[in-house]
């Protein structure tokens, strides 16, 4: 009998483990209102310190990386001024790079920063730098004259 009850509480210790490691993993991507204000930091850093010293922060720095969250800065040609999970892009045109499932995303991005200033994107599937796996993602993307800046969570 006190067998079965050490092994109940076993298993209701491990239970316990399984359920606090799912909201560990959780917490451990951004959410939208955390891209979003990371958007508008980076669009405070461009416009207070200029498009070089911004490209530079955003690629190499460590300000604008937390988690799977890091700023993507385009012009609106489509060419990568600043990338925080990637810095072999910068310099490449990617206007007409598409997702697995055929969409256009930077062109999709583009525009909403050209027709709209600011918002979100539709979804589409990109590499999560975290993971290193093939995710649904959204992006919050505001311009800033012939550029914009966006930080985007994935599902």
């Amino acid at each position: 009998m006190k067998l079965l009850s050490t092994l109940k509480s076993f298993l209701g210790i491990c239970a316990l483990g399984v359920c606090l490691s799912g909201i560990g993993h959780a917490a451990d991507t951004g959410t939208a209102a955390e891209a979003e204000a990371m958007t508008k930091r980076a669009v405070a850093y461009l416009k207070a310190n200029g498009p070089e010293k911004a490209s530079q922060e955003f690629t190499h720095g460590t300000a604008f990386k937390d988690r799977d969250l890091y700023v993507s800065y385009y012009d609106l040609t489509g060419k990568v001024l600043g990338h925080g999970a990637n810095p072999k892009l910068v310099g490449k045109d990617l206007s007409g790079l598409k997702d697995p499932n055929g969409k256009l995303f930077i062109q999709m991005i583009t525009e909403v920063a050209k027709t709209k200033g600011k918002g979100w994107t539709d979804t589409y599937t990109f590499r999560n730098p975290v993971t290193d796996k093939m995710a649904e993602k959204i992006i919050y993307v505001e311009r800033v004259d012939d550029s914009w800046v966006g930080v985007g969570i994935y599902k």
